[in-house]
């Protein structure tokens, strides 16, 4: 078997590959409200610029309603203020120490950019896949080449690695799908 071909270690990197298109997919915005909407949002606090999560709370109230609890009242105009400017088409209203953030109802157009986008972030995750395939597909040609591994062995490796290439493919385009049914469900 060649050094530097593993095919776990493939079939590992494809994983890690779907794992992050399912993070990336998990922030674009549905009709659902989620804690994780306001993770990219930042504070200017204490003298420097924070992620919300660490000046605040973040909980789930009701399906459209995000509810922001502040730990120093003194924070709670700074990151009224970060939410508005987010660019994350928020509107919160506080009330003291929480902030109540109602999300807008998602309009058709909104809802086919949020699908185009996810299927940009799966054509991504498709081409990483592919990547890593290649890096595979070299590894064994070199094995052969060098006569680390026989013809048959590589051509048996080189079917496990297409096949490994294809159920993560598959995979994306499943994940995809589900969430584009997602943005487009009123």
């Amino acid at each position: 078997m060649a050094a530097n071909y593993d095919l776990k270690d493939l079939k590992t990197r494809m994983q890690k590959t779907v794992a992050s298109l399912k993070d990336e997919l998990g922030g674009l915005r549905t009709g659902r409200a989620s804690a994780s909407l306001l993770e990219p949002v930042t504070v200017d606090a204490y003298g420097s610029r924070m992620p919300l999560n660490q000046v605040a709370t973040v909980t789930v109230p009701e399906p459209r309603m995000l509810s922001v609890q502040v730990w120093d009242r003194g924070m709670a105009n700074a990151v009224e203020k970060a939410i508005r400017d987010s660019g994350l088409g928020l509107n919160p209203m506080s009330e003291g120490q929480v902030i109540r953030v109602p999300l807008p109802e998602l309009n058709e157009q909104r809802r086919k950019e949020l699908a185009k986008v996810a299927h940009t972030y799966a054509e991504q995750a498709r081409v990483a896949v592919r990547h890593i395939r290649r890096d595979g597909m070299d590894a064994l040609k070199k094995a052969e080449k060098d006569g680390d591994m026989s013809q048959d062995d590589a051509k048996k490796q080189t079917e496990l690695v297409q096949k490994a290439t294809d159920d993560a493919v598959a995979e994306i385009d499943t994940i995809v799908t589900t969430k584009e049914q997602e943005i487009m469900q009123v």
